[in-house]
């Protein structure tokens, strides 16, 4: 998780919403008990937040009681650190779950992808697995985390051309109807995907025995049972799923 991930969310807000979560992440992530204005300063650029050296810091922070207080000095410059009411503020503002570190980072990770993906259909389903990780439904944001890279795979794996399409598919199911249209895709097994897209060159071997692996969790989620994946099982699935399907 990075300063720029972190206030991508907000950096259209207020300039005391964007101070607020950049005085959260360095408490949160980088264990900073306090800042200064200086500091808060080279946050701020370094998450290329615009006009960051003109921002008149000291007054904003000044005036955010009491979201902030001083907590003491370094020499001459005040030291600033978030108060709880801060803390709930920014939680709020961000839509974070109360207590999961995992989970807020999640969140944060899927809404930066989010913003650099252009399919609707494909927003649509993590824009959901955000919704279900913020209230803690674990089972139902791996189900839609899967949906939206499925529909991923099936978009790329049908940009290669019906042709080569069949061509794979039919040597892993031999009774499969032949693919004319984007839509057919739909009647093949997702294994059979994962299989067909090594075949195009879409995947290597251990990325789709990483997505075979991801495609367990689905179902093990999806499926009735007693099974329940905690939130370092989902980040190793998103982080997984980002780094093979969204590169």
């Amino acid at each position: 998780m990075t300063i720029v991930e972190f206030l991508n969310p907000v950096k259209k807000k207020s300039t005391k919403d964007i101070c607020l979560a950049a005085m959260y992440f360095s408490q949160r992530y980088q264990e900073a008990e306090s800042l200064t204005v200086e500091g808060l300063r080279a946050l701020l650029k370094r998450a290329k937040i615009p006009r960051a050296a003109q921002l008149n810091l000291a007054a904003t922070l000044a005036q955010s009681a009491p979201y902030v207080d001083t907590i003491g000095k370094d020499g001459k410059r005040f030291l600033w650190a978030l108060t709880s009411t801060g803390e709930s503020y920014v939680r709020e503002l961000l839509e974070l779950p109360a207590h999961d570190i995992e989970i807020e980072n999640d969140v944060a990770s899927l809404d930066e992808l989010i913003s650099t993906i252009g399919d609707k259909d494909v927003c649509d389903y993590l824009n959901e697995a955000v919704k279900c990780l913020q209230v803690n439904a674990i089972r139902a944001s791996v189900v839609f985390l899967w949906s939206g890279a499925v529909k991923k795979i099936r978009d790329d794996v049908f940009a290669c051309g019906a042709g080569s399409v069949n061509t794979a598919l039919a040597k892993f199911d031999p009774k499969a109807k032949p693919i004319k249209k984007l839509d057919d895709l739909v009647l093949v097994k997702e294994s059979t995907l994962l299989l067909v897209s090594q075949e195009l060159g879409l995947f290597d071997k251990n990325q789709r025995s990483v997505l075979e692996d991801c495609l367990n969790l689905r179902n093990k989620c999806g499926h009735p049972g007693k099974y329940k994946a905690g939130p370092k099982k989902v980040s190793s699935f998103i982080e997984d799923l980002v780094s093979v399907v969204f590169k």
